[in-house]
């Protein structure tokens, strides 16, 4: 009788054994499949979290182009983020008005300096560029990004075209989400650059370079922190 007990209960240990990876399997397909579903749902709704207008912001770029008839980037980057604080209450978006808050910044082989003007979960708003130029690749992400060029030329190329894109002063080069160029910033050449999606999945491309190359933890150091501060200064204020 005892013997019969006990070959049960090593067989329904043994049962036990095997359906426990199953369900722990089973689970973790489950919350993957919740995961990836509610991301779904959220990048549906993202659209009501944008303060910003990218139409606004090409009129705003323009503005502070005719605002500096000697070509003055300084003096354009003054112009926009007054504009930019008096039309919009800090009470609806944080932004940062100091702009001798530059930093170097090194993303898919191509080196220039920004200064962060806003940055939350799902919108960025930064001037970036260099004296001297630089080039590289832009990244594939899961935002779209407009660069709307105060100063110099910027230049870009897609795999089979034998044509490269030029823009200009005033104009506005659209890189769409999850499409990649080769992209060259002539000497002299600063934009204003506005991304809008899901900027936190943006970053490791902002940070792959100094990881992997130029190992400058001080610049990196400081753009993790600007960029954590103006996120959750956002935050606290119900900016997403």
């Amino acid at each position: 009788m005892g013997s019969s007990k006990s070959v049960k209960a090593t067989l329904s240990k043994k049962l036990d054994q095997q359906r426990d990876p199953i369900t722990k399997w089973a689970t973790r397909a489950a919350l993957l499949c919740l995961f990836i579903a509610t991301c779904g749902w959220l990048d549906t709704i993202k659209d009501r979290w944008y303060v910003f207008d990218p139409s606004s912001l090409h009129e705003l770029a323009r503005a502070a182009i005719a605002a500096s008839p000697t070509n003055d980037t300084g003096a354009m980057v003054e112009h926009i983020v007054a504009n930019l604080t008096a039309t919009y209450p800090s009470t609806q978006i944080r932004l940062n008005p100091n702009t001798k808050e530059w930093v170097f910044n090194n993303a898919g082989g191509a080196m220039g300096a920004m200064y962060i003007i806003h940055a939350s979960i799902t919108e960025y708003l930064i001037i970036f560029g260099t004296p001297l130029g630089t080039e590289g690749h832009s990244g594939l992400h899961t935002a779209d990004d407009y660069f709307h060029i105060l100063t110099g030329e910027q230049w870009a190329f897609q795999p089979g075209s034998f044509e490269m894109e030029k823009y200009k002063p005033g104009d506005v080069h659209l890189m769409q989400r999850g499409v990649a160029k080769q992209y060259k910033m002539h000497k002299g050449c600063f934009a204003l650059e506005y991304a809008r999606g899901w900027i936190p999945l943006m970053l490791p491309f902002g940070f792959g370079d100094t990881l992997t190359s130029t190992f400058d933890y001080v610049s990196l150091g400081r753009t993790v922190y600007v960029t954590g501060r103006e996120m959750i200064k956002n935050l606290l204020i119900g900016k997403i």
